[in-house]
């Protein structure tokens, strides 16, 4: 796929939802308001036309735009065309025009569920299932100690990766910013909150120093600074990153401008250290990875 192509691939099995893949945009160019209005579409792929560079899409309806159809729709970057499968489940922004032409384009395409894919990485990554024993991956912490999974046996472990330069609001701040908001929920519920422990792991370590996880994470704390015995900030070794990668469903793929291309991936863990839950994407809420946890220590 070319590296400049306008989609993204965020379910599970590397950047595919059956079988392991690889693909991957550059950053997207921020949409020229003065042009284009916005809108959110989130729908299935029917068919799609190489000829006319259009993807038929049914999906649902647009508030403010249009009711649910099924039509077809021009791709701003007609290159990424033959990354779209029918049955793929995608999400992505509807830019219409504000000009006499009132055109209308799709672009930064997030599939969200592959119906079909295409490509077969030479690594195999694991899908967290419930019942899953995870590794005793070992760690570097905010305050540069030493810290492993195996600690946090005996509570509810709520896992996430992140890197601190990403610079797409719906992937890692996104993510940070819920796991801020578990953290003050957790926190009015003091039973919950001595059962439970958050971790955000950066898949970064040539930037992610103790220093800059730190400052990262008092970038989100809510209400001053974070508790780190209870919401922690954690980095991989180089020597570690790729098990952790592989066994998380973690797709990394490091860019030319230095940026880091990555898939989503969170984890609830039980207290016997086993996968309780696996929330690719960044389609999953506070409110119900809260609901999985309560019903987790019931």
């Amino acid at each position: 796929m070319k590296p400049q192509a306008a989609i993204v691939f965020i379910v599970a099995g590397f950047f595919c939802l059956a079988s392991p893949g690889c693909k991957h945009e550059a950053n997207p160019a921020p949409v020229d308001a003065a042009k284009y209005k916005v809108y959110k579409l989130r729908g299935n792929v029917v068919s799609t036309n190489p000829s006319t560079g259009e993807a038929t899409l049914a999906h649902e309806a647009i508030p403010g735009f249009m009711e649910a159809m099924t039509m077809p729709y021009k791709l701003k970057d007609a290159s990424v065309l033959g990354e779209l499968h029918p049955g793929d489940k995608l999400t992505a922004d509807l830019l219409v025009s504000q000009g006499a032409d009132a055109s209308v384009l799709l672009d930064h395409i997030v599939i969200v569920a592959q119906g079909a894919p295409d490509y077969r990485p030479s690594g195999v990554f694991h899908v967290p299932a419930p019942g899953d024993q995870v590794p005793d991956f070992k760690l570097t912490n905010q305050d540069g100690g030493a810290v492993h999974f195996g600690e946090y046996r005996g509570k509810a472990l709520l896992v996430t990766f992140i890197y601190t330069r990403c610079p797409l609001p719906n992937f890692c701040p996104r993510v940070t910013r819920n796991f801020a908001l578990m953290e003050q929920k957790l926190a009015a519920q003091p039973k919950l909150y001595a059962r439970t422990h958050l971790l955000c792991i950066s898949f970064d370590p040539e930037h992610d120093t103790p220093g800059r996880l730190r400052a990262y994470a008092e970038g989100y704390a809510i209400g001053g600074r974070p508790n780190y015995t209870h919401w922690g900030f954690a980095v991989a070794s180089k020597n570690g990153l790729g098990d952790l990668a592989k066994y998380f469903d973690v797709g990394m793929t490091n860019e030319a401008d230095s940026t880091i291309t990555h898939t989503l991936s969170t984890t609830l863990i039980g207290p016997d250290g086993k996968v309780a839950r696996f929330y690719p994407g960044n389609e999953w809420t506070v409110d119900e990875v809260m609901n999985d946890v309560q019903a987790l220590l019931k």
